[in-house]
């Protein structure tokens, strides 16, 4: 055994220098091979692979990230014209490095890409951004592993919604925007933002189906403080809320807060444990 060590170390420094020359043929033509499949009619693929075949790859590769964008974000593409969609799609491939191996979380991606490295086009609209977070955020909480606490819900009198403590479900998501983005779709296309921010909350119910609620300024400051775990009572967050509006009746406060309270409850946005 030891003579066979010694033989194999004496060709060891020209086996290393063909194997890391080897290697490093084989990085290159990998490099090639993915800048090909990234912009094929900019880079030209590895010269030993037919261009026949290179261009069932190249397709393959556009044609699954465009349905993967589609499925995603429908009213995004509802917005572009063919050419102005698919020159979206392409640079995506082209200048986006995607940190997830999974189909699911994919949206993510195209997400940052628009918010880091899209090149503004005349064809973009100026809430593309805000529409493509809601989209997502829909499509993120059908696919979402999180459970729903339905089996935690409280079904109580009044008094319980107000005394107890709330919780938001992790299958709620408030959301600010500049723009009515649930509005949004080829009829209707604001140019301006809203006059006042237009908060949402998208959640996902006991029967697994995906909705939004539009919310008032004093829904949302209850969310926000909700997800900010404020493991307060429903009656101590609307007092809290109720010194922020300086609103002079806190018993009207209390009165329309046990309704909203209800509504929540009722939706599976908020919770109460047993």
């Amino acid at each position: 055994m030891a003579g066979r060590m010694s033989d194999t170390s004496k060709l060891g420094g020209k086996d290393c220098a063909v194997a890391a020359q080897g290697h490093d043929e084989m990085v290159a033509i990998q490099k090639r091979f993915s800048a090909h499949m990234r912009n094929p009619e900019v880079n030209a693929g590895p010269a030993f692979i037919e261009s026949r075949r290179l261009k069932i790859y190249s397709d393959l590769v556009y044609n699954n990230i465009e349905r993967l964008a589609l499925s995603a974000f429908p009213v995004v593409r509802s917005l572009y014209g063919d050419k102005d969609w698919q020159e979206l799609v392409r640079n995506f491939i082209c200048i986006h490095s995607c940190q997830t191996p999974y189909f699911t979380e994919w949206g993510g991606e195209f997400i940052n890409y628009l918010e880091n490295e899209h090149p503004a086009s005349d064809s973009d609209q100026p809430f593309l951004l805000e529409l493509a977070r809601y989209e997502w955020a829909a499509s993120a909480l059908f696919f979402s592993d999180a459970e729903n606490p339905a089996s935690m819900i409280k079904h109580d009198t009044d008094a319980a919604l107000i005394d107890g403590v709330p919780h938001l479900s992790p299958l709620a998501w408030p959301m600010v925007f500049s723009y009515p983005v649930h509005k949004i779709g080829q009829h209707f296309q604001p140019h301006q933002p809203s006059a006042d921010p237009v908060c949402l909350v998208v959640y996902r119910n006991r029967a697994d189906q995906v909705r939004f609620l539009e919310c008032n300024a004093v829904t949302g400051r209850m969310l926000e403080l909700l997800e900010q775990g404020a493991g307060a009572s429903g009656r101590d967050l609307l007092q809290t809320i109720a010194i922020e509006l300086r609103h002079p009746e806190l018993a009207q406060v209390i009165d329309g807060g046990r309704v909203i309270l209800e509504q929540l409850h009722s939706l599976d946005i908020i919770y109460y444990l047993n």
